[in-house]
């Protein structure tokens, strides 16, 4: 269980809960830490859990049969992730890992089904979130199938800064050059190559241990 001023420093959401509501989110969850590298879980877990990034960064998608790596969604602090296996009672269908030591709020199947079936407000949110989702994998894969790799990489940034799915981006994001070649599916010098274009051209400016956003809107566009 977390404190009710805890629920509603990683849940967004929890402000559109009743304080009843808020009672049964609190009750259950809990928070677990991973380690750089480590596995939240992978394709075809059971894992009983709706979870939340309460802080770090990792990232969602999957491996091929011929060893090819893919990235669905970075997952940064305020994202929360999976509900469609929780809601269907199914196994993952992709792999969640983290890319730098990370702490991750973990819901119990329970107690989202109780929200899911009682809370209006909770529900309102899950609408919301599924449709942002369902949007966020559609222009990636438009993305994928036709722009350069700096177009790809512009918009993997830019989809960091949906305020549905990540509620606490802010201009400065706190990812190194590799983190985020590892959310844009590219190599570290590929994507060293991509933000030194994107800096040249004013849409961001690179820092030690982060970028500064300059122009999110022409990160959403690039390429078009």
């Amino acid at each position: 269980m977390i404190s009710e001023d805890q629920l509603k420093r990683v849940a967004a959401w929890a402000g559109e809960l009743t304080p009843a509501e808020i009672e049964v989110a609190r009750a259950g969850i809990s928070e677990r830490s991973y380690g750089t590298g480590e596995t939240v879980f992978m394709r075809g877990d059971k894992f009983g859990y709706w979870a939340g990034m309460v802080s770090g960064l990792a990232r969602m998608g999957g491996v091929s049969r011929d060893g090819k790596e893919t990235s669905l969604a970075g997952l940064t602090a305020g994202a929360w992730f999976g509900e469609g296996s929780v809601l269907k009672n199914e196994p993952r269908r992709y792999d969640v890992v983290a890319l730098r030591d990370s702490r991750v709020a973990l819901m119990e199947r329970s107690a989202f089904m109780w929200l899911f079936e009682n809370s209006v407000g909770f529900n309102r949110f899950l609408v919301r979130q599924l449709n942002e989702r369902l949007g966020q994998f559609i222009g990636m894969l438009e993305v994928n199938r036709t722009l350069d790799a700096t177009s790809r990489l512009a918009r993997s940034i830019a989809s960091l800064f949906n305020p549905i799915l990540y509620p606490e981006s802010t201009a400065h994001l706190e990812i190194t050059q590799e983190e985020i070649g590892a959310l844009s599916g590219m190599s570290r010098q590929n994507a060293n190559r991509a933000l030194n274009r994107l800096e040249k051209e004013g849409l961001l400016r690179l820092e030690y241990g982060g970028v500064t956003i300059l122009d999110v809107e022409r990160l959403r566009g690039y390429g078009d």
